[in-house]
């Protein structure tokens, strides 16, 4: 099993982030008596459906209902995560628990068996992390948990956590989301895009996933010439904002095009640095593209957001976060910036800790 509480994940410094395709995405929102149950229900269902046998499915059923109930009896606000990834031939379940309650001071006692079962299913914190094949947990006392967990099926061999992992939120009260992301890994470059469709609701889910199959299937390039291809493929649509970053381990930059209102940040151990997007809306009306060149530390961690996450959830303002996965970064990123008033989604890339 792969763990992290409040340190570095444990990770293979020289490995390239892997693409993977998330589906089955449901997120169970805080304050329903019912919703521990119902996040249960559901998670056992997926992991029947995506073949895993009747022993392992509960078992994930028992987990995610023992971190929905901690979360609904201990938490102020918070939302639990379900969904499937894809990557090659493997395939996982990843759970997402994210709480803005008074967060857990003592990781390592919270974690030893007996210490945080009370009136829950008595497995607690440490029966968690045990049965899953991957976790990583992060938090600091006032501000909350973020957990992440992930069941891998059989077959899917030891993999690390994927160096790349985005989240998607749909506004409240629609049902599909007008943003989405896509990762792909050409000749040594990790490319990561995000779309913001134009307003909310199936037409802007419509543009986004145009750009996303486009930029899919766009043979290998710049940023620039990323986006050329997604405007032109995004012409029947309403449009959206863009943002590319290509990492160059070796050659040690990250190469950023954007347009419209989107957000790219390089975060490592100095300030934070913003990447610069142009005005205009892909799709439409995009005259101006241009790439803009930055170092790219070793370590270094690559955000992209859409503007369903404000600039109140700087991760320079949570110490330790950016050592954990990309996965529990952007997830706490979404919890403390993200509005419920638009659309949202967040993307972290993390660099190789040393080009090789």
């Amino acid at each position: 099993m792969t763990t992290g509480t409040n340190g570095p994940a444990d990770r293979e410094a020289s490995v390239s982030p892997r693409p993977a395709r998330a589906a089955d995405v449901s997120w169970f929102r805080h304050g329903d008596p019912s919703m521990p149950a119902a996040v249960r229900r559901a998670a056992t269902a997926l992991a029947h459906r995506l073949g895993f046998d009747a022993v392992r499915s509960e078992e994930i059923g028992i987990v995610v209902l023992e971190a929905a109930t901690n979360l609904h009896r201990h938490a102020d606000d918070g939302a639990v995560l379900l969904r499937s990834v894809y990557s090659g031939a493997r395939v996982a379940i990843e759970v997402v628990a994210v709480d803005s309650g008074p967060g857990i001071s003592d990781v390592a006692w919270a974690s030893t068996d007996g210490n945080s079962s009370r009136g829950t299913l008595g497995i607690g914190l440490g029966g968690i992390l045990r049965l899953a094949d991957d976790a990583d947990l992060f938090s600091l006392p006032g501000r909350g948990v973020t957990l992440a967990l992930r069941f891998r099926s059989r077959g899917a061999g030891d993999a690390a956590w994927d160096e790349v992992a985005g989240l998607t939120r749909p506004i409240t009260g629609e049902t599909v989301c007008g943003d989405a992301y896509a990762v792909r890994v050409d000749e040594g470059t990790t490319t990561v895009m995000l779309c913001d469709g134009l307003g909310h609701g199936p037409m802007a889910a419509r543009a986004s996933d145009v750009a996303v199959r486009a930029f899919e299937a766009a043979p290998p390039g710049r940023p620039d010439t990323y986006a050329d291809h997604l405007h032109r493929a995004m012409s029947g649509t309403r449009g959206g904002a863009l943002s590319i970053a290509q990492l160059d381990p070796a050659a040690g930059v990250v190469r950023f095009c954007g347009i419209g209102n989107v957000s790219g940040t390089i975060l490592s151990h100095g300030p934070r640095r913003g990447m610069a997007s142009l005005p205009g809306i892909a799709g439409q009306h995009a005259r101006t593209r241009r790439v803009f060149e930055y170092d790219l530390p070793a370590g270094a961690m690559v955000v992209l957001h859409s503007d369903g996450l404000t600039e109140r959830g700087r991760a320079a303002d949570a110490p330790g976060l950016t050592s954990h996965t990309p996965l529990v970064v952007a997830a706490t990123l979404l919890r403390d910036a993200g509005t419920r008033s638009d659309d949202a989604c967040v993307v972290a890339v993390r660099a190789p800790r040393r080009a090789g």
